[in-house]
């Protein structure tokens, strides 16, 4: 159920282009077509790198930001409001050389979220990934929380009534 008629691989290709993702060396190397997965690769190069010479704090965060919004919003479709409300990053070990996320979004994590929000109440639900190292060590462990909830039906315009 798209929420748009942007399809996932354009999405990516745009991705790729954008200019705060293109110069700070992020590559989105995944998104699923059927928005339930994404993957993202961030390169070590003079852009990136702080001043003890390992991955930007920034760049980090920033690699994992804007995954679990796209994927919920994608998966829920038009009758939901999803935005981001809370990021949070752990700085687990020192980022050199090419690091990498990943975002799963199941079925299972949906049904919460709907059954949550059913009602018309929000739901906060939080997300984790790990930034990870070629060789697997962890570099930062991201936490995303979402203000999810169910669109209100628009009231119905009242009729006007002919005079006569």
């Amino acid at each position: 159920m798209a929420r748009r008629s942007l399809t996932a691989r354009t999405l990516r290709r745009g991705m790729n282009l954008w200019p705060p993702y293109l110069f700070a060396g992020v590559r989105v190397l995944h998104l699923a077509d059927d928005w339930s997965s994404a993957r993202v690769r961030l390169r070590l190069h003079r852009f990136n790198r702080n001043y003890v010479g390992t991955h930007f704090g920034g760049s980090l965060f920033a690699m994992s930001d804007p995954f679990w919004m796209l994927l919920v919003m994608q998966r829920l479709g038009r009758d939901y409001i999803v935005w981001d409300k809370t990021g949070e990053i752990d700085f687990v070990s020192p980022g050199r050389g090419d690091v990498f996320a990943e975002f799963r979004l199941d079925e299972d994590r949906l049904e919460e979220i709907r059954e949550a929000t059913a009602d018309g109440g929000k739901a906060l639900p939080w997300f984790v990934n790990d930034v990870v190292a070629a060789d697997g060590t962890v570099v930062a462990r991201v936490r995303k929380q979402l203000y999810v909830r169910r669109k209100s039906e628009a009231p119905a315009k009242p009729r006007s009534e002919a005079k006569g």
